[in-house]
């Protein structure tokens, strides 16, 4: 009693350290005050320091979940500027070979003529696309929509082999790539075969007898009576040497 009687400081509520001598109507203000001040606040709920404890961890998790998704964003588009970059140097390096290699071609299957490639956007590397032009020996087009058909497709060889001599594989498979073409354009071409047979295996689908010839060995398909198929197969460059 003695610790809380009237002839004891109260605190005046700015500070700890700060006291008043008691006054009972002064005090009783205060007190109307402050439950005023709680009624306002409307109902107390007892477990919000258990809920907010809930849901601070919730938010340090996320947070952590946040800051390791901004790094791995981070760290992903490093990864592709730098892949863009090496995808720029490989393509501006085969885009050259093979313009090189289509000045080497071109001459073989149109004597005479000149052709060439170039890029439509050679600012952006990454989506620019690629044009042919060609010029047969005595016309004056270089588009290839006024070629004729066996010029285009002929044109259309050239741009593969000069792909080909650029990066080249261990082998080819052409599909009916000479169907077009008449019998000067198709020796031009076979001699392009033979320059490509050199260093690579060379897979022809083909219905023309000159391209068989040249075959080392060839594959036939053929249905008997019955309906069933029979693959037929000779070495042709054996038989030739025995």
């Amino acid at each position: 009693m003695a610790e809380y009687g009237p002839d004891q400081p109260v605190p005046t509520g700015d500070g700890d350290d700060e006291h008043e001598p008691y006054d009972r109507d002064r005090q009783k203000q205060r007190l109307a005050r402050a439950e005023r001040e709680m009624s306002q606040l409307g109902r107390i709920n007892p477990l919000a320091l258990e809920e907010f404890a809930a849901l601070e961890q919730r938010h340090t998790y996320l947070g952590e979940q946040l800051e390791d998704l901004v790094r791995t964003r981070t760290d992903l588009l490093k990864i592709v500027d730098d892949i863009d970059v090496r995808m720029r140097e490989v393509f501006a390096a085969a885009f050259e070979d093979t313009r090189a290699a289509f000045h080497e071609v071109f001459p073989v299957l149109f004597p005479g003529g000149s052709g060439d490639i170039s890029l439509t956007n050679p600012d952006d590397l990454l989506t620019t696309g690629i044009e042919v032009a060609v010029k047969p020996a005595g016309k004056k087009i270089d588009k290839l929509s006024l070629l004729s058909g066996g010029e285009r497709s002929l044109a259309a060889v050239a741009l593969l082999v000069a792909i080909f001599k650029a990066r080249p594989s261990p082998f080819y498979i052409m599909d009916e790539v000479e169907a077009a073409l008449d019998d000067a354009n198709l020796g031009r071409l076979l001699e392009v075969f033979e320059s490509l047979r050199e260093s690579s295996q060379l897979i022809v689908i083909t219905h023309q007898k000159r391209t068989m010839e040249i075959a080392d060995a060839l594959y036939g398909v053929s249905m008997h009576r019955d309906g069933i198929s029979t693959v037929v197969g000779q070495r042709v460059r054996e038989l030739a040497e025995t």
